[in-house]
């Protein structure tokens, strides 16, 4: 499919990842996982690139670290993000995009647990949605479909009518995987991702038209 088709389609549902999507945990995030790779003897610059996006059990699990049990490292990491906010914030434009939503129509879909993705979301101002699919909602994280399959279903939506939006590959090829359209957003992005996918700054570029048999389309912003 065309990148440009995304903005040429209407869909029944919406489904965004959080992290790096709707708000920025980056700063957070990579305090609490740098002290825990130096506890582990890793090289913090090679191993924080490849941390985002999955569930944090899986992360520590794809290590293969000696002696170390991967539930037991993720449950001590998620209280310590529980415990360090500070710098979250909302990416520009994304409260009033979801706020023009009809909330039976969009879910949150991320890999951070769910009592995680509650503060978070508090602590960027966003609004916690009706549907929200987090990490202990699935057996198998992002990249796998799972966790967007389960958005659909819980908002009555046929997966191959949704838009997924997202920044990581593993989200991406999560999106993919399910037979969603796929949205990238790149505001948190420090190096350009090659992807055959729609891109978008952020929020500020985009508007939501509803449509009379109550499908959303997007129509990109000329005023920004």
């Amino acid at each position: 499919m065309p990148a440009t088709a995304v903005f040429e389609k209407s869909y029944s549902a919406f489904l965004f990842d959080m992290d790096g999507t709707l708000i920025s945990s980056t700063l957070a995030a990579e305090r609490v996982w740098s002290r825990w790779a130096e506890q582990h003897g890793l090289d913090v610059r090679t191993f924080l690139p490849t941390m985002h996006g999955a569930r944090a059990v899986d992360t520590v699990r794809r290590l293969g670290l000696p002696g170390i049990d991967p539930a037991v490292e993720a449950a001590k990491i998620t209280r310590a993000e529980m415990d360090d906010v500070e710098g979250i914030f909302e990416l520009p434009g994304a409260a009033q995009f979801l706020d023009r939503l009809p909330r039976s129509k969009w879910a949150i879909v991320t890999s951070a647990p769910r009592d995680l993705a509650q503060r978070r979301l508090e602590a960027a101002g966003l609004p916690l949605p009706d549907t929200l699919v987090a990490a202990e909602d699935v057996a198998i994280g992002k990249p796998n479909p799972d966790c967007y399959l389960l958005a659909a279903q819980k908002l009555g939506a046929n997966i191959t009518d949704c838009l997924v939006f997202e920044d990581a590959v593993p989200g991406i090829l999560a999106g993919d995987a399910a037979g969603a359209d796929v949205l990238v957003i790149t505001a948190t992005h420090k190096h350009a991702l090659e992807t055959a996918h729609a891109m978008m700054f952020d929020y500020r570029h985009v508007e939501m038209v509803l449509d009379d048999e109550g499908k959303m389309s997007l129509r990109r912003r000329e005023d920004v």
